[in-house]
């Protein structure tokens, strides 16, 4: 990664950057509000529930490559501004949604809203760290990733105040509801996502317009027009860091979605927190808060550690507490899962850091692949609910995030390692 111009104060622009990870992760932790209410209007399983991430996530992978296009022809101000606007849009379509009310309309307002997101993935992560000097990217993007668990943080609490219901509708009362009632029923309940992301839709606008005239400095680094064409003798998938990094960041973010969507009814159940769903979403809040707490501690932890040792030495730690909460239940078992927050936290930026390192005029087409990595968040909870639903159960089935994060110790101990030859 190339230094930037050490004398440039870059801290405005960071900090307004930042506020557009606040509201994207703001923004996709509802998703696990949505679940268990979804599940509860719609009367679905753990696989059809969890299309609510599938969906959000292949958007990620749909959406990344003309994402990188886009930062090529307008720059990576325009991208930020316009995966703003898209988002609010999506968010906009909740509202006819929820008044059908209609689980397919509901997966294409998130499809929408991930497809904004892509767009703010692919700008933002690549931008916060190359804005500064290079060995201090990982530090800077953990800054940055903080304020995004500042909004995983929050969201848990307001969604579960304003969309999840105080009275939970078991799947034999909605059985035994005539159709009437039923569709009246599913009105109702559907009817409280409107007024947040009515209020959602409007703050991702005023930001867009504020952010479009905002100055934001050019990193000629890696906006350059002449960056984004091919470099003689170079390919991206001569970089080890970044193809195993793209797994990595696929891994990840996997078994992180897994955790939060699985999290409400998982502390919902008997043997682990025997607590009503409404309440379960509060602990929702520990878990993306200690990402939050994590992220602070880790920015400033990665401004005298290695990168690598860090990641691996959290990425290890959380999978030990996984297989806790699987061999127990009652409080140890609940603790112990919500603790893996606190280890996640640093994963994510450190991934990205480590896989774009020395990549140069690649930098743009590296981001694009780790943001279509983040698939992941599709796919890995979608296997975690086949397991729970017809093997062993919701409390063994995360074992699937226990064995993704045994990878992540192996990328931050060995795979990301750069070859000993000079940087791009």
């Amino acid at each position: 990664m190339t230094a930037t111009a050490p004398s440039q104060n870059y801290g405005p622009a960071l900090a307004v950057i930042t506020t557009v990870f606040f509201m994207w992760g703001f923004v996709t932790v509802l998703n696990d509000i949505l679940v268990p209410h979804l599940k509860g209007i719609f009367d679905l399983n753990y696989t059809q529930i969890m299309l609510i991430q599938f969906t959000f996530f292949t958007a990620y992978f749909l959406i990344a490559t003309p994402a990188a296009k886009v930062i090529s022809w307008i720059g990576y101000k325009r991208t930020i501004v316009t995966g703003l606007a898209v988002m609010g849009c999506g968010a906009m379509l909740f509202v006819p949604a929820a008044a059908v009310p209609s689980y397919g309309l509901f997966l294409t307002a998130l499809f929408i809203l991930a497809s904004g997101m892509t767009f703010l993935q692919v700008a933002a992560n690549p931008y916060v760290a190359v804005l500064g000097p290079p060995e201090k990217s990982s530090s800077r993007l953990n800054l940055a990733q903080a304020f995004n668990s500042l909004g995983t943080t929050i969201g848990p609490y307001l969604g579960g105040l304003l969309i999840l219901s105080a009275k939970v509708t078991s799947s034999t009362d909605l059985q035994a509801m005539t159709p009437d009632q039923l569709q009246a029923h599913r009105l109702l309940e559907a009817s409280s996502v409107k007024l947040p992301y009515v209020g959602i839709a409007g703050l991702l606008f005023v930001l867009a317009i504020a952010i479009a005239f905002f100055k934001l400095p050019v990193l000629s680094d890696i906006e350059d027009p002449s960056h984004h064409e091919k470099v003689e003798g170079d390919s991206i998938w001569k970089h080890r860091a970044l193809v195993l990094g793209v797994i990595g960041i696929f891994i990840y973010v996997g078994a992180e979605v897994s955790i939060g969507s699985f999290m409400v009814p998982y502390l919902s159940q008997p043997d682990i927190g025997n607590i009503p769903a409404r309440v379960a979403s509060g602990f929702l809040t520990f878990y993306w808060g200690g990402a939050m707490v994590g992220r602070f501690v880790g920015s400033a932890l990665l401004q005298k550690l290695k990168t690598g040792p860090v990641l691996g030495t959290a990425a290890l730690i959380a999978s030990a507490l996984v297989l806790i909460s699987i061999l127990t239940t009652g409080k140890v078992a609940m603790w112990s899962i919500i603790l893996v927050g606190l280890f996640n936290s640093v994963m994510f930026p450190s991934i990205f850091t480590l896989a774009i390192e020395g990549l140069g005029r690649l930098t743009g087409r590296g981001s694009s692949l780790l943001v279509m990595a983040i698939v992941g968040g599709a796919v890995i909870p979608e296997v975690q609910a086949i397991l729970a639903d017809r093997l062993v159960g919701l409390h063994a089935a995360f074992l699937v995030p226990a064995i993704c994060y045994l990878y992540i110790v192996f990328y931050g101990f060995s795979g990301s390692k750069q070859p000993a030859r000079a940087a791009v």
